[in-house]
């Protein structure tokens, strides 16, 4: 009676096909070669039984869940899954003692945290007895830089494994096995590359929303004659815009990589950077700080012009804000990116910080000090001063006493 029960509530429960999707064995496991590969080291240790402590750090839907799911498998590891969402520390401890109890009877526990950045300061700290003195071992996903949002106490104990988004090859076979499994579970399906090749280009490297695509493609699909049909605008008129994938680590990235594409007066890529930032919501007010500061730090003196058209844009995005500011951003990005470049001025800023950082720090020469007040001459501040205007052709010493030939500029 219980199997009945169990079996009937399984077909009432829709299962997303991204889930019955789930490779079963890490042969079946696409899209990560870098990582899974023959002889390759993490391989090499599952195969010979040694478990670790790891975080898989990647995109949306590169498979980190699933790759834990199957080393777990692999080493007949008992697999219990927390979300650093709903868990906390009173979970851990739960966790702990189940983990003790498979410990006796010879078992071995991997316990899985996805977004294990969610996590407090004190909750991953509450992990770190376990890992030392291994009552379980630790695969923890994140979609964020773990320098970042793990602490580093954990990061000692962990060994951190990069996640590819998944690559076009591996994208298409996922969705043609999507569709694969639909028609034989349903209906046949009529499609063909271009219904592939726009999927894979909406997705952008996330399994699980190339799936969730396959599956309401197929039943959105024309249908007659017991087959169906999928179009490039059936596929249109259901896919929502997706926003760009914008992490906190890519906003970094992002921002570096449009400065260093002003930088290396590369026009193009610094306005695909631009466009991606704008379309993930970037501030533009932050893309004009970045362009300010690239016009100052990078075209500098070789074109002072760059600098005032460079303000004016962060003016003129206030005034306008978007979608009309990217207008004048790009005006601005493209007059950066082309100008010729000199780092003169902060090369020479820098130098001098450096000297008086490391205890170059010395007062003005008496003559140059300030004369203005009454006792002043009783110091002999002031004394000797040469009025520049007065007297153009006459050199007089304006660096401190003990860096009189130091040069900053050239």
């Amino acid at each position: 009676m219980n199997n009945l029960f169990t079996e009937l509530e399984n077909m009432n429960k829709q299962i997303p096909l991204a889930e019955l999707m789930r490779p079963k064995t890490l042969a079946e496991f696409l899209g990560q070669s870098n990582v899974i590969a023959p002889n390759s080291p993490l391989l090499n240790l599952i195969k010979s039984q040694r478990l670790f402590s790891l975080i898989f750090w990647g995109t949306p839907g590169c498979g980190k869940t699933t790759l834990a799911r199957l080393i777990a498998n692999e080493v007949n590891a008992n697999f219990v899954e927390l979300s650093a969402v709903s868990s906390g520390v009173k979970d851990i401890k739960d966790t702990v003692e189940k983990a003790n109890s498979a410990l006796r009877a010879g078992q071995k526990t991997i316990v899985f945290i996805d977004e294990i950045h969610r996590y407090t300061k004190t909750q991953q700290d509450a992990l770190l007895p376990y890992l030392e003195n291994g009552t379980f071992f630790l695969i923890g996903s994140t979609t964020e830089n773990p320098s970042f949002q793990v602490v580093p106490a954990l990061l000692s104990r962990v060994q951190i494994i990069r996640l590819n988004s998944i690559d076009d090859e591996s994208m298409a076979k996922i969705i043609d096995g999507g569709f694969k499994y639909l028609e034989k579970n349903y209906q046949p399906l009529v499609y063909d590359d271009e219904v592939v090749k726009f999927i894979i280009n909406n997705a952008r490297g996330d399994a699980r929303c190339a799936l969730n695509m396959v599956e309401n493609s197929y039943f959105a699909s024309n249908y007659s004659n017991n087959t169906r049909e999928l179009t490039i605008e059936i596929l249109e008129s259901i896919t929502q815009k997706r926003n760009t994938r914008y992490s906190r680590q890519e906003h970094y990235d992002c921002a570096s990589a449009f400065q260093k594409s002003l930088r290396g007066s590369d026009a193009d890529a610094a306005i695909y950077y631009l466009a991606k930032m704008i379309e993930a919501g970037e501030d533009p007010r932050f893309i004009a700080r970045r362009l300010i500061v690239c016009a100052a730090e990078d075209v500098g003196l070789a074109d002072t012009n760059a600098l005032n058209i460079a303000v004016n844009a962060y003016k003129a995005v206030e005034l306008l804000g978007l979608p009309e500011g990217r207008i004048p951003l790009a005006e601005a990005v493209i007059y950066v990116a082309k100008a010729k470049k000199s780092n003169s001025a902060i090369m020479a800023i820098d130098s001098a910080l450096a000297d008086i950082q490391s205890g170059q720090d010395f007062p003005p020469p008496m003559h140059l000090r300030d004369a203005h007040y009454k006792d002043a001459k009783k110091y002999g501040f002031g004394e000797g001063y040469v009025y520049t205007h007065a007297n153009p052709d006459y050199e007089q010493q304006f660096m401190p006493d003990e860096l009189v030939n130091r040069k900053y500029v050239d």
